[in-house]
């Protein structure tokens, strides 16, 4: 649990760094990082809640 937390404060700082750089040069690229590192927060959260909801439904198999 702590990887995943220091996965997601990494993901919320990148974001946050790159659009507060966007805004303060107006350099697009700045923007398509924090797109980009947006995108990949979404997809790291659908796997990591995939595995929860999996989990749930096996343990009682077992």
């Amino acid at each position: 649990m702590l990887i995943l937390r220091v996965v997601g404060v990494l993901l919320v700082l990148g974001t946050g760094g790159s659009i507060l750089l966007w805004v303060l040069t107006g350099n697009r690229r700045y923007r398509a990082w924090a797109w980009k590192i947006f995108r990949v927060g979404l997809v790291f959260l659908l796997v990591v809640m995939s595995l929860f909801a999996l989990e749930r439904v096996l343990v009682p198999m077992i």
